[in-house]
């Protein structure tokens, strides 16, 4: 077992090439405690950069992702959970439960414009939207699921500006059936058909599609272990599970180039000429930590022991 004295060296003394190589374990979907086993760092250690990266990530993409001139977007959401499923919260740890991952998609340039965690209901869907729409600077076509939690947001947000159509799912399965046969639970229901449904302006109906947001979802699974059904790698702490979708989302947009448009999304919107690497995402940490020590409030809290 390490010592605690030396848990405390990693997180004062971490070096950029060892928080690269932790960051590098992360974003291709390792779990916390393979990225301890392959980089030698102590797990207080990851946990305590995830949080950082995760808080410089999310400020860096507020500042830079704005003004964009966006012709289509797709939003859509995703099943998470901290902690524990919802059904298996007991009164009084409001901390745990399910958390839906919010995330809006050009559906061009395949930038994740922004993402919001939170409950599937009203109060999330306001705060994402308002949020997507400080972000645009043209009239978009907006396409989402069936969720009715939608509409009141978005007429508020952009009012008649936009060009807003729902792709309603019609399932032939029925959700019983699945009760009576437990190898059913994890398949995907079988879709018999879809319905378009114009809610604001007039959508182009070609355009009319999920199909690109529902694709990034795979990726999410496939590159953000948290997200990996049926495994103990969720998230213990809402803090921790936000900081490591900022840290994704930042990946994905500026350094992993989109095997389709064969350049990083960020570029596609022209947003940066260039393809980013991990140590420039360690960068903008170092960056930040210069400019605390520059301003004299840079102070290491007290140790405490943290949860995945």
């Amino acid at each position: 077992m390490r010592a605690r004295s030396s848990i405390m060296d990693d997180m004062n003394k971490l070096t950029t090439q060892k928080r690269v190589a932790v960051v590098r374990c992360l974003v291709e979907g390792c779990s916390i405690r393979s990225t301890v086993r392959m980089t030698g760092v102590g797990k207080q250690a990851i946990m305590r950069l995830i949080v950082d990266m995760g808080e410089v990530c999310r400020q860096f993409h507020d500042e830079r992702v704005r003004s964009l001139k966006t012709a289509r977007v797709q939003c859509d959401e995703e099943w998470a959970f901290v902690g524990a499923k919802q059904k298996q919260v007991e009164r009084g740890a409001p901390q745990y439960g399910d958390a839906w991952l919010w995330l809006a998609l050009d559906a061009d340039t395949k930038l994740a414009i922004t993402w919001a965690v939170g409950g599937r209901d009203e109060g999330t869907a306001f705060d994402f939207i308002h949020d997507l729409a400080g972000r645009l600077n043209s009239r978009v076509q907006l396409t989402t699921d069936g969720l009715n939690s939608y509409l009141g947001p978005i007429m508020d947000a952009f009012g008649p500006y936009v060009d807003y159509a729902q792709l309603v799912k019609l399932y032939g399965d029925d959700p019983r059936l699945k009760k009576q046969n437990p190898e059913a639970t994890y398949s995907p229901a079988r879709i018999c058909g879809c319905r378009k449904q114009m809610r604001i302006g007039t959508p182009d109906q070609k355009h009319i599609s999920t199909s690109f947001i529902e694709r990034q979802n795979l990726t999410v699974r496939m590159s953000c272990r948290r997200f990996t059904r049926l495994t103990n790698a969720f998230s213990k702490k809402i803090l921790n599970h936000e900081a490591a979708i900022s840290l994704h989302y930042c990946y994905y947009n500026w350094c992993r180039v989109h095997q389709t448009l064969r350049c990083t999304p960020a570029m596609e919107a022209g947003l940066t000429t260039t393809v980013w690497e991990i140590e420039d995402l360690v960068g903008l940490l170092e960056k930040a930590e210069q400019a605390k020590i520059d301003a004299g409030a840079f102070k290491r809290g007290p140790y405490k022991k943290t949860k995945a």
